[in-house]
């Protein structure tokens, strides 16, 4: 808690501050409400609704009048937000180790293991799957909070003893400068394909964002980049710390040697300092040999023995990703987040090598979000899988069908193994019950999250849940008792 006239010196109220706003309807009495331009909602519109919720002070970045409230007046309040979060929560980021990776897939997975792998007890994790470290795990609105959001996971992190904050740093985050006041000790690069077309514009101004991570990275600190990404020379350019290396080639800091994907567990020679290590991964995916390699280069330049370090890949454990659940059945049903044509791919191409007949899958695509790859989407699922079925995905204000349509649009007079079915919670019971003998439902796009955007607000939705539950109802109709 703070007074305003501490966070503004040249303001003369003593105005008490618990907290900082940018949703009017998330105020209370004593906060402070800033009016940020949102995606579609400028909030300088909102600031008598957040009067009304108890907002205390306002800051702006234009002439508002007489509010009833202190009104401090900036030049811009979404580049300002940033540096005021930082000042109210004492710059927590100045005494922890800031640790980030960027990617277009792969950043959730290296993210954990780096966790993992430093120790939860240790380092603080924020991302997809929410923010967690030993001492508790919560959800998390977006990949990379917005930054009234971020510092105050800093400053948590902080009271629960970490020294290290792992967090995943999204090509949007920079794009609208969450970021803009962390400097980083460690930077990880995954790879580089198109995505978020719809905010960036261009693929080149996407790229520029994901740099910025390295540029923000500390020059007595490490960038971990992925030598086999055909961005890579690009990325390396844009380095302001140490540069190491992981990939195929001699030359990498960390060699990926060899490896062979099991369908329980990966084996793989890395080689570090001149050693050939032998790692026994519980991760499956060729894709996973490489986010391992990240994950274990990141862990070790940041100072963890890489015997800890080998000692704890075994606690792996990823949340919605790869989870094959267990459902005592003749089929196989299993949980991923991957959503751009990249990461579906990549995961299709894996779960044909293993023993199995027909991969259904269930896949939607984001309202209001990045359009273009939709179609990209569709071609993709239905050349690698035997059979789709399109659904909607956090549709938000856009009509789903419009949205299915748009994933067809370029396969529609040439494939015919696909249907829409726009229910999500339908298209999951009618991949259970379409699954014969060794085939492998496929529930795509958003792994284990915990809910659906629709238009008409955000509604409580699981995937695991929801495929745990058609699977009984289909063992229910069966006459099958577990």
């Amino acid at each position: 808690m703070k007074k305003l006239s501490e966070l503004y010196p040249g303001v003369s109220q003593d105005t008490m501050i618990k907290s900082i706003q940018i949703n009017s309807k998330e105020c209370h009495e004593g906060d402070l409400f800033v009016c940020t331009q949102g995606v579609t909602a400028d909030r300088h519109d909102f600031i008598h609704d957040a009067i009304k919720h108890g907002a205390s002070a306002i800051v702006v970045s234009r002439d508002v009048g007489d509010v009833g409230v202190p009104v401090v007046k900036v030049p811009d309040t979404n580049r300002e937000l940033p540096y005021l979060c930082q000042k109210f929560n004492d710059y927590p980021d100045r005494d922890l180790k800031v640790l980030g990776v960027t990617g277009t897939d792969g950043k959730t997975s290296t993210a954990t293991i780096i966790q993992t792998l430093i120790g939860s007890d240790l380092c603080g994790y924020v991302g997809t799957n929410g923010r967690s470290c030993a001492k508790f795990s919560n959800d998390n609105p977006n990949t990379t909070p917005d930054s009234h959001l971020l510092y105050s996971y800093f400053r948590e992190f902080l009271d629960c003893g970490c020294k290290y904050v792992m967090m995943e740093a999204s090509s949007e985050a920079f794009f609208r400068n969450r970021l803009e006041t962390i400097q980083f000790d460690l930077s990880v690069y995954t790879n580089i394909t198109s995505e978020h077309l719809n905010i960036h514009g261009t693929f080149e101004n996407y790229v520029a964002c994901k740099l910025c991570l390295f540029k923000q990275t500390k020059k007595d600190g490490t960038c971990v980049l992925n030598m086999d990404d055909p961005y890579y020379e690009q990325v390396k350019a844009a380095c302001n710390g140490k540069v190491v290396t992981y990939g195929q080639d001699a030359s990498a800091t960390l060699q990926i040697v060899d490896y062979k994907v099991y369908p329980t567990h990966t084996l793989i020679h890395y080689k570090y300092r001149d050693e050939v290590i032998e790692v026994d991964s519980p991760l499956l995916g060729d894709f996973n040999v490489y986010n391992l390699a990240a994950g274990l280069l990141g862990a070790l330049s940041v100072g963890v023995p890489l015997e800890q370090a080998l000692s704890r890949i075994p606690n792996i454990k990823i949340s919605g990703r790869l989870d094959l659940l267990t459902t005592n059945t003749p089929y196989y049903v299993m949980v991923d987040y991957a959503h751009t044509p990249n990461g579906i791919t990549k995961l299709l191409n894996f779960v044909h090598t293993l023993d199995i007949n027909r991969s259904i899958v269930v896949i939607g695509q984001a309202g209001e979000r990045d359009s273009i790859k939709r179609p990209q989407v569709g071609e993709v699922v239905v050349k690698n899988a035997s059979h789709a079925i399109f659904t909607y995905e956090d549709p938000r204000s856009e009509d789903p069908k419009d949205i299915c349509n748009d994933i067809i649009k370029t396969i529609k007079d040439t494939y015919h193994n696909y249907e829409i079915v726009i229910d999500r919670r339908e298209a999951i019971q009618k991949a259970i019950d379409m699954a014969e003998e060794k085939d492998i439902v496929l529930i795509l796009g958003k792994g284990n999250e915990t809910y659906q955007k629709l238009k008409t607000g955000t509604i409580y939705f699981n995937d695991e849940e929801e495929a745990y539950q058609a699977v009984a109802n289909r063992k229910m109709r069966e006459g099958v008792l577990n």
